[in-house]
């Protein structure tokens, strides 16, 4: 029996956790579900067929997180037999046969290398009324040659690598991903024009380190070729990536964003501290000096940018010393924008045994005071951009009051937040189409502009959300081979939004 009425589709839903490398990994989950035949769940449906979790491992409560919502599904499963559960991401990779344990009304659990088996695992689970737990040590197929379910007609995740070759002491993701794999520039070329052909206004590039693009095949200038031959493809309006890492960045990606009219003045660049010792500590091969340097050069190249980061508060043995090190490079750096942790203790990484390890008030304490440092930059940075006119490519999800307030959200080309007012143009602008508008009001973490927009573009992406289109992309292979077994694994190393 299943919960599926006789000859209907099955229904899924996918709830996913993490960072850009998990939600594009969710968009290929839910296209291979399609194209076998699942149909995507109501977003009221509270009893789809199959309900997929897409799992974190990098903050110490993702363990708590998951089997806490695996637990409230227990009496829905229940109640509704034939309903599957399937757990992957790198929670699975790294749990592995605990998950079914632990939960043993889990009916499927996947790993980071083997997105492609999910289908099959399904269907296998349902038959042998068995639970089914696969997870490989290696990538078999590069995750893009998968089909996709993309989430926006506008923007696009589009990877060039996956996993990571570095070995920062606080971080397991890498060794649950496996170290680097690069794609063909072909490959990722045509997967890009794929989508602008489609509609799509912007892309992202994604990797666990994106600036190390080309280590596989003996080229450290790729990766700044790259964003120029993004800057060929027609329709395509703007080009992001995330996330390099300090010790890769080179003077040609400066010079390739500066000069590629597509490639956003904006540059998201881990610094996670600004004392050297913890830098040493943590195995981040630069310093704060050569981090500034790197701010200082992209900045006389595009004056404009909008620098962005991660920073972790108390790691071990981080003295008040250190920590006020890092406000001073804050303050330096000028970061329109942070995302900022607190220390989480990971247990197989080296970070997780060291001495040094601090009270959790004298985090908090520490964090307290990051935030606050971070926020009078950032809305000081806001406010010089008042009367400024911006070009917004409008957004789904940005506005949590939106619909209270009049407004609509969008990113402006530098990243950043703009709610902005549709004064005549209201029930006429739609998601994907981009609009000029004036600055009228900052805050620490968004802009507004109260006033009637100056101009408004309808575009293929409006047009396709109005629609109710999203784009849907085959595989992109182009003659990429398999991928064996890598090397032995290092120590775990950084982490999926944190180089």
């Amino acid at each position: 029996m299943t919960t599926a009425a006789a000859g209907s589709p099955r229904t899924y839903q996918v709830r996913t956790y993490g960072c850009q490398m998990n939600v594009h990994d969710s968009e290929r989950i839910s296209g291979l579900l399609e194209d076998a035949g699942y149909v995507r769940a109501a977003e009221a449906d509270e009893q789809p067929d199959v309900v997929v979790f897409n799992t974190c491992a990098v903050r110490e409560n993702a363990d708590n997180r998951l089997y806490g919502n695996l637990g409230h599904l227990r009496p829905v499963k229940a109640k509704h037999p034939g309903m599957q559960i399937a757990v992957g991401g790198c929670l699975a990779q790294k749990d592995r046969g605990d998950i079914v344990r632990k939960a043993p009304w889990v009916d499927v659990v996947f790993g980071t290398h083997n997105i492609g088996s999910l289908p099959a695992l399904l269907d296998r689970a349902r038959h042998n009324t068995a639970a089914e737990v696969e997870i490989l040590e290696s990538l078999e197929v590069f995750p893009s040659t998968l089909p996709t379910r993309r989430e926006s007609t506008y923007a696009g995740w589009v990877s060039i690598s996956v996993g990571c070759n570095n070995t920062c002491t606080f971080c397991i993701v890498p060794s649950l991903r496996g170290k680097e794999k690069d794609r063909r520039p072909g490959d990722i070329l045509s997967e890009v024009r794929a989508l602008a052909d489609s509609g799509v206004l912007e892309v992202t590039l994604l990797g666990q380190n994106v600036n190390s693009y080309g280590v596989e095949f003996g080229d450290r200038y790729a990766f700044g070729k790259l964003l120029r031959a993004c800057g060929d493809i027609d329709g395509l309006e703007r080009v992001r990536f995330t996330s390099p890492h300090p010790k890769d960045f080179t003077d040609d990606v400066i010079a390739a964003m500066a000069e590629t009219p597509n490639v956003c003045h904006s540059l998201h660049m881990p610094l996670q501290s600004g004392s050297d010792d913890v830098l040493r500590a943590m195995r981040r091969s630069y310093r704060s000096e050569r981090y500034l340097g790197i701010i200082s050069k992209v900045r006389a190249a595009m004056p404009d940018a909008a620098i962005t980061t991660d920073i972790i508060v108390g790691f071990p043995g981080e003295t008040e010393a250190d920590f006020a090190r890092t406000l001073d490079v804050v303050r330096e750096a000028r970061f329109s924008s942070a995302f900022t942790f607190q220390y989480s203790k990971r247990p197989g990484t080296p970070a997780a045994t060291m001495d040094g390890q601090l009270p959790k008030q004298v985090v908090q304490e520490r964090y307290e005071r990051l935030i606050a440092c971070v926020e009078e930059i950032t809305w000081a940075e806001n406010k010089k951009l008042v009367g400024e006119t911006v070009e917004v490519l409008v957004a789904v999800g940005e506005g949590r009051k939106d619909e209270r307030t009049g407004r609509m959200s969008g990113r402006a080309r530098d990243g950043r937040l703009v709610h902005f007012a549709t004064g005549e143009l209201a029930g006429r602008i739609r998601p994907g189409d981009i609009v000029h508008t004036v600055v009228t009001y900052a805050a620490p973490h968004h802009l507004n502009a109260d006033g009637a927009p100056l101009a408004h573009r309808r575009t293929r992406a409006g047009d396709a959300a109005e629609a109710g289109q999203v784009p849907r992309t085959p595989g992109v292979l182009l003659g990429l081979p398999t991928v064996g077994a890598p090397a032995a694994a290092p120590a775990p190393v950084g982490g999926c939004a944190a180089h």
